[in-house]
């Protein structure tokens, strides 16, 4: 425990940046392994910050055990306003930059994407660019791909959309997953065999839950499935306590971390498809799609 009367950092002083940087990537992740890979750094020297960080408070921000961590009261306490300073620094970055920031810019993306990502995520973007006036569609249609009046598609398909830039935005694993009180609910759902005992939630008819069960060496049959239209439907379902559902990586991050679904099995399958971004190949010099791309991309690999 850290006694106050050995602070090292004078009232008048700030922490180090790094210092502050490593703690608000930790926290976010509650892994050091992930807080480095973000930072671009060794573990190693993710600690080492996080200790300076504390040693220079004179209080302790995370709580330790093997596998994860969790912030401290201090930790609580501190966090809202480091994340409030990081905004802020980004928000004057944004004004001071180039002026062609500044229009519309219209995005569509499927369902899923649209509403476990985008609609939690978005107002980073928007704040980093305040003048950019944004439009979502929700749809995973050809159509918006070849609409002229949409600059940036988000699709999880193939990746063969002809006379179109399409560039990968990620791969994704699928596993199961499903509301925290199943697993020691009546009937329970502690092994695969149990998957018997619960509705098995999808989009596709069962395609890739037939392709998990077959992985974990089960025979379908005997399994119940109930087509949910769309994975964010399914997973809705899922949060709710309906049944299991076949989580994909990309969309289910912030359920996990956040505790309204846990992971059953350690077993994942590669989706038979990735996501994309795809747009008209002028489109892709233009100074919005090319912010919002790689701010979309700084997310995803920082997410992971």
């Amino acid at each position: 425990m850290h006694d106050p009367a050995k602070r090292l950092l004078p009232r008048s002083r700030l922490p180090p940046l790094n210092a502050l940087r490593a703690f608000d990537a930790t926290a976010r992740h509650l892994t050091v392994a992930k807080a480095a890979d973000e930072l671009n750094v060794t573990p190693s020297a993710v600690s080492h910050q996080l200790r300076a960080l504390e040693n220079a408070l004179g209080v302790q921000l995370f709580r330790r055990n093997k596998t994860r961590l969790k912030l401290t009261s201090h930790g609580e306490t501190l966090l809202p306003s480091v994340r409030s300073a990081f905004q802020m620094i980004a928000n004057a970055a944004a004004k001071l930059g180039d002026p062609a920031m500044v229009g519309n810019l219209v995005v569509s993306a499927p369902v899923g994407l649209s509403s476990r990502v985008l609609t939690r995520h978005i107002g980073e973007f928007l704040s980093a660019c305040p003048d950019v006036q944004f439009r979502l569609i929700a749809s995973n249609e050809d159509k918006e791909v070849y609409s002229p009046a949409v600059d940036l598609c988000l699709r999880y398909g193939t990746g063969i959309w002809p006379d179109r830039q399409v560039r990968l935005l990620t791969h994704v694993e699928l596993f199961p997953v499903c509301n925290p009180a199943m697993i020691n609910g009546q009937p329970g759902l502690r092994s695969v065999d149990e998957l018997r005992n619960h509705q098995l939630l999808c989009e596709d008819n069962g395609t890739e839950w037939t392709r998990w069960l077959l992985d974990a060496g089960m025979p379908v049959a005997g399994f119940r499935m109930a087509e949910m239209g769309n994975a964010h439907i399914a997973m809705e379902a899922a949060v709710h306590g309906q049944g299991a559902a076949l989580g994909d990586s990309l969309l289910v991050g912030d359920d996990l971390a956040e505790g309204r679904l846990v992971r059953l099995f350690e077993r994942s399958v590669p989706a038979k498809h990735a996501y994309y971004m795809v747009c008209r190949h002028e489109m892709s010099a233009n100074p919005l799609v090319a912010a919002f791309t790689e701010w979309l991309l700084t997310w995803v690999r920082s997410y992971g």
